[in-house]
């Protein structure tokens, strides 16, 4: 479940870090399917209302969640993204399904407070709900204009592999009931 940063934007699908995901776990993880519900612009909220819809359909084992970043730059309430972070999670655990929090974090020009307490949202719901957290998605990306489009928000192809390298450590403990 992500927003345009899952969604290969304006790339191949087959470049997005989602598909390098599902490639690297045909090697050890054959038996492992990815479904990528990762909609360009979408918010807490969207996610919130798909996925129900989705947990009934694909009845995943695990569930990565990467969404808020929308939300964090359109400057919605920091408790709105929180209660619709913490409802996915518990709706995702209500289907036995294993959660992984991806974090984000938002350019400096929203104010200290802010990007703090957006960012903290990602700490405390993963504490909370003793889940693994990314606690920024865009390590090793953000700041390197090499990496991300002109509009300074989206990754280029070329960071796709970054990406997948800084969820995958998260991610590897929780294919253990797949061996």
């Amino acid at each position: 479940m992500g927003d345009s940063l899952s969604a290969a934007y304006q790339m191949a699908p087959h470049a997005g870090w989602v598909a390098l995901l599902e490639n690297k776990l045909k090697q050890d993880f054959p038996q492992v399917m990815v479904i990528n519900s990762s909609i360009v612009g979408d918010t807490t909220a969207g996610g919130l209302q798909r996925l129900p819809t989705q947990l009934t359909k694909h009845s995943p084992d695990i569930v990565i969640i990467e969404l808020g970043g929308n939300d964090g730059l359109r400057g919605l309430p920091i408790l709105s993204i929180r209660s619709n972070l913490k409802k996915m999670i518990e709706l995702c655990i209500a289907h036995k399904a294993k959660v992984l929090l991806v974090g984000m974090r938002l350019p400096p020009n929203y104010g200290a407070s802010y990007t703090t307490q957006f960012a903290k949202n990602y700490v405390e719901l993963s504490q909370d709900y003793s889940l693994p957290l990314v606690p920024f998605f865009l390590e090793n990306v953000a700041l390197k204009p090499e990496l991300m489009l002109q509009d300074r928000i989206h990754p280029t192809a070329s960071a796709q592999p970054i990406l997948l390298d800084n969820l995958w450590p998260a991610l590897k403990p929780l294919l253990s009931d797949f061996h």
